[in-house]
């Protein structure tokens, strides 16, 4: 914490616009990605680079055209996984706590989806 004596409440925002503006501040090329369904499905059917979630993940799905891409994402409660191409695949890396807060990468490259947790 920068200052325990006047802290400055956040109190008209929410965590991944948060976490979204942070990573723009720190200079980190990022697109923001929206779900297909108001469940938190995402098909992500074109795009590389560095991808934004914009609501918590339950599923996402990397499309036959998206060969590379970092998708940081916070996991829904209800959080299912990843596929690639519409095949469900076992993720690497770290395990997800899908608590709808913490912020994590989901990485794909050669047919591989990698997880990891952004931060301590």
């Amino acid at each position: 914490m920068i200052n325990k004596d006047r802290i400055v409440p956040v109190t008209s925002t929410d965590l991944l616009t948060i976490y979204f503006n942070t990573m723009k501040l720190a200079g980190t090329s990022v697109t923001k990605v929206s779900a297909a369904d108001n469940e938190g499905d995402f098909a992500l059917t074109s795009g590389s680079g560095n991808l934004f979630a914009d609501e918590p993940v339950q599923y996402c799905d990397f499309g036959e055209a998206v060969t590379s891409a970092v998708l940081y994402f916070v996991a829904a409660h209800s959080y299912k996984g990843f596929s690639v191409a519409g095949t469900v695949v076992e993720t690497a890396g770290t395990d997800v706590d899908p608590d709808a807060a913490t912020l994590y990468t989901a990485t794909l490259a050669t047919g591989t989806v990698t997880i990891a947790k952004v931060g301590a």
